[in-house]
Parts: structure tokens; C-alpha cells; sequence
């Protein structure tokens, strides 16, 4: 039997999508609901599941085509999926499970345009524990996002074939699932294991705690470098922290660190014992890495200026509870600011703009970034087309790729292509900064706290709230003269916004 797999509905006024991936090939098993393609609108990335599990037979749309709503994606045979199982018997123990037990492969899943590896950052579940089909396993960390799998199918954790800590490619085996009943299910504890259990070389197998274990790993020490004081000789986190202190202390091996390594100073044992080592998240490596590599690379300069908000507050006061009403979202301050910075692109492309060895490429578009924090770390969501957006359409798309944010939902797609970002240090309390370019864009726009001050308009002193404005660029490709000008004209454009209507 043959089932058809069509675009989901896309949402209202949405009429078409373009297939962004596919997660399984022809020919692949697939569970009910298990996902097997990604569609982007222009508004939302839309996951199109399983609607029966079997095998999926045949593509109709490829990666890169443009589809309709209620078009045929792809084609499922029905019952095919018995013949999935046949890999079982080739990494089947020794001692075989019951016939109606079969081990099911649980492999990295679509990690995204250009992501070749990622980190297994936290298992949810351990070997032994029943799990269901769908059921989140573990979660994975790339340089950008946060990827959850789940479970193929329901069964027992038999086997984690790559435990927290470890890298793996695209490609990669995580774990395996015995997905069946009877002794099968009961007999995958003892079977997964049996591995744990080391060879009896000493008379007595002695395991360290976890916290113990985890302690090591992170500061890089072998278990002979630790004295266990718990007991039957086990090591405690203290005798890990107690080994990591002596280790910096002693002196330094031949090999000299990397260039760009800042050794730490000698730390004693009590202090030591007071600290906490973890290991950085590849998300906040990257993130390291691409600010220095941005400081290394760019001719970065911040000019700064400053803005009256009278007239954009009362604008958004008067109207916001009529604009609320209408589009269904809440009119914030960043619509205007984006308004603001696509009105000044246009005067100053060079802003808008980026180096390509020896060429600059100018953008007759502006793909918004807006840096947004989570509690992963800085990530940049993109507003495509944000030039071509009313304010109603760019305060959906910031509250929408926020919130994806904030749950780890950004696909790397929705992070990618964008031409000038606008980062809002002001909703922590910062009143001046200098934000660091995200390459290999040319500029960055920096907004601060808005703080009531007095000012002197037309030879009286007055209170305003003012917000302090910066702009950071790469001085290779704009001048100084453009990036005042850029500043000049979002700060006119902000404190009359009637100019944004006439294009002014």
C-alpha cells in the first residue's frame, strides 16, 4: 500500500514553500510522525512528518523546488519497513535477542547547510530505560544550534555508542534502540552492559562517581594521575580538583601553547577546590572564535551619536493598542529602528555592503540580523527581505525568531545571508558599548538604555529620553563620512518619523 506525503498547510495567505532538506533518501525506513523533509516559506520553516511508517519509496519534489500547498512531496510503501530491521542481526550480540526484538540505529540527524560534526552535549535517558517512540534522547550542540533527537521507535536504550563529550560527524551512530517485547526488552540492560564491566586484571573493580569521572575528563587528567580518598580508594571531585591544582602548578612541559593560549597563573589547592571547570559549549566557541577572527580581519571603527525617542514613544503609545488589535503583536521600538537603518542603507550602501577579496559586493536588498540572547549564547536570527516589510510583518518576524531562539528552534538557515545586524544591548540596562561587527558584514548597529536627560532644545532646558547610538564598520570599505551620514539619518528618521513615510 501506497500512502502520498503532500504540503502541510502553511499557514494564512501562505500559498507556497520551497523544499529546504530531506532527512531521509529513498529507499530509508521511516517511523509514523518521524520527520522526513523541512519546507521554508517566506515567513516560517514548516517540518513535514511521516503520515505511516514504512519505507520511503519514492521524492517527488527535490531539495531546492518550489511547491504549492497540497502538493505531492513523496511516496511511503506501507509494510515495507519489516525489511528495515535487517542491519539488527549484523550488530546483534553474541547471545541473540528474542525473535520479536530488533535493534533499531538511532543516527545523527540533518544538522544543517555546511554543519559537518557536532558535540553530544546531555543524554536524557541511560542504557536500561524504556523510552518512546518520539521521546527527546539526547541533544546535540553544533557552532550554532542546539539539536534534539529523538527516538525512532519505542523500546529499551540498549546501547550509547557516543557518550556526552563526544564529537560526531553527520553521519554518525548514537545509539541503539531494542525496540520489541519479551526477553528481549527485559535481557538489553544486562547486554548493554556487559561492556562496562572492565577486564578483571586487578582484585577488585573499583568505579569512580560520576561527578568524579566527568571532574577528569573536563580537566584533561588520567585516573593515575589521581589519588582517590573516598572509599575502596575511589576519587572524589575534591582528589580531581586537588590533581588539577598540582598539575598547574608543576612546571610547564617543553611544548610551549599555542600562540593564542593564555596560560593561567598558579592556582593553590584551596582555591582550586573552590573552582568549577566546564567545558565551553561549541556554540560559545564559535562564537569566541568569530569575534576575535572579525577584530583580526576588519578595520573596525565606532562612531556614536545620540537620539531623542519623544516622538517615537509617543507614536508607539498613541497607536499600539490599535496596532495590537489589528496585526495580533505588540508594536515595539525595534520596527522602527529597522525602518530607520533600511532608510539609511539606501543612502550609504557601502554600510549594506562586504568584501570579497579583491571586490565589494553591494546588496540591493537588506536581510536584517538581529542579535537576540539566549541562554546558549549570542545568536543572530536573519529577517529576510526586511526592506520589503511593513512594521506589523517585521514585529512578527522579531517575535517570532526570538522565540525560536530562546528554545534552541533556529535552524542554521534562518542564521545565515544577513547584510547589517541591529543588536539591543539597551534591554540589559547598557548605556554605551561598542558592538564588534559579525563578519563579514560591514556594519552593526548598537541601541542602548533609553535614560531621561536634560537638553537644551531651542535655549530652554528640557528632560528627553535620549538613547545613545553606535555604529560599528569596517573602515577597508566605509568611510568615515558614510558612517556618519548612516548615523545621522537613523537618528533624523527615529526623531521624526513622518520622514519614513516620505522617504525623507
Amino acid at each position: 500500500m501506497t500512502t502520498e506525503v503532500r504540503v502541510p498547510t502553511l499557514g494564512e495567505s501562505v500559498t507556497e514553500a520551497t523544499v529546504a532538506t530531506w532527512f531521509k533518501k529513498p529507499g530509508d525506513a521511516v517511523a509514523a510522525d518521524e520527520m522526513l523533509c523541512e519546507l521554508e516559506t517566506d515567513k516560517v520553516t514548516v517540518e513535514v512528518p511521516s503520515p505511516a511508517a514504512g519505507v520511503l519509496a519514492e521524492i517527488v519534489a527535490a531539495e531546492g523546488e518550489t511547491v504549492g500547498v497540497d502538493a505531492l512531496l513523496a511516496n511511503i510503501t506501507e509494510g515495507g519497513a519489516a525489511a528495515a530491521p535487517a542491519p539488527a542481526a549484523a550488530s546483534a550480540p553474541a547471545a541473540a535477542p528474542a525473535a520479536d526484538a530488533q535493534a533499531i540505529d538511532v543516527m545523527v540527524p540533518s544538522l544543517g547547510e555546511s554543519v559537518s560534526e557536532a558535540t553530544v552535549s546531555t543524554w536524557f535517558k541511560k542504557v536500561g530505560d524504556s523510552v518512546a517512540q518520539d521521546e527527546m534522547l539526547c541533544e546535540l550542540e553544533t557552532d550554532k544550534v542546539s539539536v534534539e533527537v529523538p527516538a525512532p521507535a519505542a523500546g529499551v536504550l540498549a546501547e550509547i555508542v557516543a557518550p556526552e563529550g563526544t564529537t560526531v560527524d553527520a553521519t554518525a551512530k548514537l545509539a541503539v534502540i531494542s525496540a520489541g517485547a519479551g526477553a528481549a526488552v527485559s535481557a538489553a540492560p544486562a547486554a548493554a552492559a556487559a561492556p562496562a564491566a572492565a577486564p578483571a586484571t586487578g582484585a577488585k573493580d573499583i568505579k569512580d562517581g560520576p561527578a568524579a569521572e566527568k571532574a577528569m575528563a573536563e580537566a584533561g587528567l588520567s585516573r593515575d594521575a589521581v589519588t582517590g580518598t573516598g572509599r575502596d580508594g575511589r576519587a572524589t571531585k575534591t582528589d580531581v580538583a586537588r590533581a588539577a591544582a598540582a598539575a598547574a602548578a608543576a612546571p610547564a612541559p617543553a611544548a610551549a601553547p599555542a600562540p593564542t593560549a593564555v596560560p593561567r597563573g598558579p592556582v593553590s589547592a584551596d582555591d582550586a577546590s573552590r573552582e568549577e571547570r566546564v567545558k565551553m559549549t561549541k556554540m560559545r566557541q564559535t562564537i569566541a572564535r568569530r569575534l576575535k577572527d572579525s577584530q583580526n580581519t576588519a578595520a573596525m571603527l565606532t562612531t556614536y551619536n545620540e537620539v531623542d525617542m519623544t516622538e517615537v514613544m509617543a507614536l508607539r503609545k498613541e497607536y499600539k493598542d490599535l496596532f495590537e488589535k489589528k496585526h495580533g503583536v505588540r508594536l515595539g521600538f525595534m520596527s522602527f529602528f529597522t525602518k530607520a537603518c533600511v532608510h539609511a542603507l539606501k543612502e550609504v550602501p557601502e554600510v549594506n555592503a562586504e568584501i570579497d577579496g579583491t571586490d565589494i559586493v553591494y546588496k540591493n536588498y537588506v536581510h536584517m540580523g538581529v542579535a537576540a540572547g539566549t541562554p546558549q549564547g549570542l545568536v543572530v536570527p536573519v529577517i529576510r527581505d526586511a526592506d520589503a516589510m511593513s512594521f506589523a510583518d517585521i514585529e512578527k518576524a522579531i517575535a517570532e525568531k526570538g522565540r525560536r531562539a530562546r528554545d534552541g528552534k533556529l535552524s542554521m538557515a534562518e542564521m545565515q545571508g544577513g547584510t547589517f545586524t541591529i543588536s539591543n544591548g539597551g534591554v540589559y540596562g547598557s548605556l554605551m558599548s561598542s558592538p564588534i561587527l559579525n563578519p563579514p558584514q560591514s556594519g552593526i548597529l548598537g541601541m542602548h538604555k533609553i535614560q531621561d536627560r536634560p537638553m537644551a532644545i531651542n535655549g530652554q532646558v528640557v528632560i528627553r529620553p535620549m538613547m545613545y547610538l553606535a555604529l560599528s564598520y569596517d573602515h577597508r570599505i566605509v568611510d568615515g563620512k558614510g558612517a556618519v551620514t548612516f548615523l545621522v539619518r537613523v537618528k533624523e528618521a527615529l526623531e521624526d518619523p513622518r520622514r519614513l513615510l516620505m522617504d525623507l
